[in-house]
């Protein structure tokens, strides 16, 4: 099963944001109640893999229709400000 890559980030503060793209190997969205991008923080330096275009490795959003085994199967995602946190913005209810 291949990862599905994040297509755009529009979180710009992220450590791993440049130019609108995620630059951390793999993501983890979703926690009790939101499909927020858990791996989302901020330092005064950026991070991440620079060649690197990042991919969701694991999404705790069962009730996602992409989510299959807390695994995410859609093609991409795109990640963007929601609920004043960075937010999956392609979470679907099942």
């Amino acid at each position: 099963m291949d990862m599905p890559v994040i297509n755009a980030c529009q979180v710009e503060s992220c450590v791993y944001n440049r130019d609108r793209t995620c630059h951390a190997l793999a993501i983890t969205i979703g926690d009790a109640h939101l499909a927020q991008c858990d791996t989302f923080f901020t330092a005064p330096a950026k991070g991440g893999d620079p060649e690197a275009m990042g991919k969701v490795g694991a999404c705790k959003m069962s009730e996602c229709r992409h989510n299959s085994q807390f695994e995410c199967q859609a093609p991409g995602i795109e990640v963007g400000a929601k609920h004043q946190m960075a937010e999956c913005l392609t979470f679907a209810p099942a």
